[in-house]
């Protein structure tokens, strides 16, 4: 990846709101426009990116994040286009209502990565986050449409209200998965704990789930076996509390 590249001068020691770094038409910025742009620093208030970070690079929509971002919350919030890899661990909300474009995680993520901001009613409307490591709870909350991969172990409440969207988990899903969703598919490579508000419907090899897997592995190295492309899955229907029409694929032999 080219574009613009953010290294921190040293790990952050607190809580770093970083909603603002990325918003709007961040693409078309320029390593010194991004470094004015305000980080809000937990007991400290707002400091401009470039007082954590060399910010380096031309614009061409890509960015590239370098060092210990554990306690920056709301990275790529919103984001509507564009390229981000964090290379490590992120903190809480990473795409938090992300709208377009893609972010990769080399790394494990915290809480409601890719869910809905409090006041919202819709989480990630498009795109694609991709989490090489473990996520936290409440991952996806209130998806509406786009891609959510979880390369590790899910927490508790992933794609709860889930309205649309796919979620795709390799390693052990946390409780109650897909809890209150109306569509969208959760798709469980490992153990899930199906909610009692879902039914079994059938058993069968999802064509469509196969092209997905592929791509993942091609593009991001993901953990893809051959047992997943070519073996079934059991589908469960539900949330039947609410429209009843979301499913759990989850992966069987």
């Amino acid at each position: 990846m080219s574009g613009l590249q953010v290294k921190l001068h040293a790990s952050l020691d607190a809580e770093a709101d970083c909603a603002a770094l990325l918003a709007g038409e961040w693409g078309k910025l320029t390593a010194a426009d991004l470094a004015r742009r305000p980080v809000s620093i937990a007991g400290r208030g707002p400091v401009s990116l470039g007082e954590l970070a060399e910010v380096s690079g031309a614009p061409d929509g890509t960015i590239r994040f370098l060092g210990d971002w554990r306690h920056a919350a709301r990275l790529g919030a919103g984001l509507p286009a564009g390229a981000v890899m964090i290379e490590g661990d992120v903190g809480d909300e990473v795409g938090l209502g992300m709208a377009g474009g893609s972010i990769e995680v080399r790394g494990n993520a915290g809480d409601r990565a890719g869910a809905a901001a409090p006041e919202a009613r819709r989480g990630m409307t498009g795109g694609e986050l991709v989490v090489l490591g473990s996520v936290g709870r409440e991952a996806g909350a209130l998806m509406r449409r786009g891609l959510l991969v979880a390369g590790g172990t899910v927490g508790d409440h992933a794609a709860v209200g889930m309205i649309a969207g796919t979620f795709v988990a390799f390693g052990a899903v946390g409780p109650t998965p897909g809890l209150w969703s109306k569509r969208g598919s959760v798709v469980a490579l490992n153990d899930v704990p199906v909610p009692s508000t879902y039914r079994y419907a059938c058993t069968y090899q999802p064509v469509h789930l196969r092209l997905l897997l592929s791509r993942l592995k091609a593009r991001f190295t993901l953990p893809v076996e051959g047992r997943h492309l070519t073996g079934f899955y059991r589908r469960y229907s539900g949330d039947l509390a609410e429209l009843g029409k979301g499913e759990i694929l989850a992966w069987t032999a």
